[in-house]
C-alpha cells in the first residue's frame, strides 16, 4: 500500500491496551444478551449480534494482519471468513442465513486474531499499521454504540446502570454570529482522520444565530402537543411522505400515560425532562420541529464555527444538520474504500456524539451520516435562524 496515513501518535502498547479496553466494552454487552437475541428480529436496521461480532474480528484481522503492501490480502485464519462477514459483498438481509460461528467459536477465532495483532504490533510496528490498529479500534467503538442502540431498540437490560445522561447546559440561549468564514475538514497534523473530512477548506457565511443546546425533551414535546406531527406545513415533501407511511404521531420510545408524555430508557419508563436532550428522532422530525419554532437545522459551517465558543453545549447527542452527507472537493476513499463512499447523497450528516459515543469519536470534525428515516440513533438536534 506505500502510504502514510494521519495516526495519532499512540504507541503500540497504548493502541493494543485501547484494542482490549474496546473488547471489553463489546465483552460486557454480550455477556448481558439473552440467547435468544444472539439472531434477534430480522430487522433493516439492526445486524444479527452473532454476524457483528465476527464482523468485527474479521475487520481487526483483515486490516492489522491480513493487509499487504500491494494491496492483495492473505488467507484469513479462518477458513471462509470473508463469505461470512465482509460487509461490502455480504449482503444485509442474507446475514440472517449464514452458517455463522457460534459465541465459543467465537471467541476461538478472536483469541487468535488479539494474539496475532498484539505480536505484530510489538515486532512490527509503523506508520502502517498504526492507522489500521486505529481504523480498527474505531470501528469496533463504532459498532459497541450500535449495540447500545439495539438494546435500547429492544428494550434489553444493559450491563450495568449507565451513568446519567449529561445535562444541557445554555438552554434558551442563543450564540450570534456575524458574516463571516467556516471552516469544514480536518487537517494532516491533527492525528487520525477518516477520508470524508478531507481536507480543510473555508467557505463564507452570511450572520446567524445559533441555539446554545440542543432541544430539550419537554421543547420537542411542546411540537408534539401542538399537533406538530399532523401540521404538514412544517414538514418537508419527503418528511411528510415518511410520517404518513409509518404513522407516526409521537417520538419512538413515548407513550401517553394520564396526560403525561413519558420517555423509555431501556425497560424503564420515565417522565420527560426539560434538563435532558432530545434524542432518538430522525431528520425529518428534526427539520419538521425546527421550522415550527420558525427556524432551520445548522449546516456543518454554522454547526463548526459555534464550536469555538465554550457555551456550545456539544456531545449531548448526535445532532442533525441540514445538508446531506457528501464528499469534500477533491475527495478520495482511503484504503477502506466503503466506509464512506457508498453512503454519500442518500444519508443525512450528523455531529457531536451521543451518552454512548466513545469520547475519541466526540471529535468536532468526526462526521457521522444515517439513513433520514432512522429513529434508533441517539440523535436530536438544535436549531438556527432562518435563511
Amino acid at each position: 500500500m506505500n502510504m502514510t496515513r494521519p495516526v495519532s501518535g499512540y504507541s503500540a502498547q497504548q493502541l493494543v491496551d485501547k484494542l482490549a479496553q474496546a473488547r471489553g466494552q463489546l465483552r460486557a454487552l454480550m455477556a448481558c444478551l439473552p440467547d435468544a437475541n444472539w439472531l434477534g428480529p430480522h430487522a433493516g436496521h439492526l445486524n444479527p449480534p452473532l454476524w457483528e461480532v465476527g464482523h468485527i474480528i474479521w475487520f481487526q484481522e483483515r486490516w492489522c494482519v491480513r493487509a499487504q503492501p500491494d494491496g492483495r490480502f492473505t488467507d484469513s485464519l479462518l477458513t471462509g471468513a470473508d463469505a461470512l462477514y465482509d460487509s461490502s459483498t455480504v449482503a444485509h438481509d442474507s446475514r440472517w442465513d449464514l452458517p455463522l460461528l457460534q459465541p465459543a467459536a467465537l471467541d476461538d477465532y478472536a483469541s487468535q486474531v488479539t494474539a496475532t495483532v498484539t505480536d505484530r504490533m510489538h515486532k512490527s510496528f509503523n506508520p502502517e499499521l498504526a492507522y489500521f490498529a486505529e481504523l480498527s479500534l474505531y470501528h469496533e467503538l463504532m459498532h459497541i454504540e450500535a449495540w447500545w442502540m439495539a438494546f435500547q431498540n429492544l428494550g434489553l437490560t444493559p450491563p450495568a446502570q449507565p451513568a446519567a445522561h449529561d445535562r444541557l447546559t445554555g438552554q434558551g440561549d442563543r450564540l450570534v454570529f456575524g458574516e463571516g468564514e467556516g471552516v469544514l475538514g480536518s487537517g494532516a497534523g491533527e492525528g487520525f482522520i477518516f477520508d470524508n473530512e478531507k481536507w480543510r477548506y473555508t467557505i463564507g457565511l452570511p450572520a446567524f444565530d445559533i441555539d446554545a443546546s440542543p432541544v430539550s425533551e419537554t421543547g420537542f414535546a411542546a411540537f408534539v402537543d401542538a399537533g406538530g406531527y399532523q401540521d404538514t406545513a412544517v414538514w418537508s415533501d419527503a418528511g411528510l411522505a415518511w410520517r404518513t407511511d409509518s404513522g407516526a404521531l409521537h417520538p419512538l420510545y413515548w407513550r401517553r400515560e394520564r396526560d403525561t408524555w413519558q420517555t423509555r430508557r431501556f425497560g424503564d419508563w420515565s417522565p420527560l425532562s426539560p434538563d435532558l436532550s432530545m434524542l432518538h428522532i430522525n431528520r425529518f422530525e428534526a427539520e419538521a420541529c425546527a421550522a415550527w419554532f420558525g427556524r432551520s437545522l445548522p449546516t456543518a459551517g454554522q454547526w463548526m464555527r459555534a464550536t469555538v465558543l465554550a457555551d456550545f453545549c456539544r456531545g449531548v447527542c448526535w445532532e442533525w444538520l441540514r445538508e446531506p452527507f457528501a464528499p469534500y472537493p477533491g475527495f478520495a476513499p482511503d484504503p477502506y474504500q466503503d466506509y464512506s463512499q457508498p453512503w454519500f447523497h442518500t444519508h443525512g450528516e450528523l455531529r457531536g456524539g451521543g451518552p454512548f459515543t466513545h469520547p475519541l469519536l466526540k471529535r468536532p470534525g468526526f462526521r457521522n451520516f444515517y439513513l433520514p428515516h432512522r429513529r434508533d440513533p441517539y440523535a436530536g438536534f438544535r436549531t438556527v435562524s432562518q435563511p
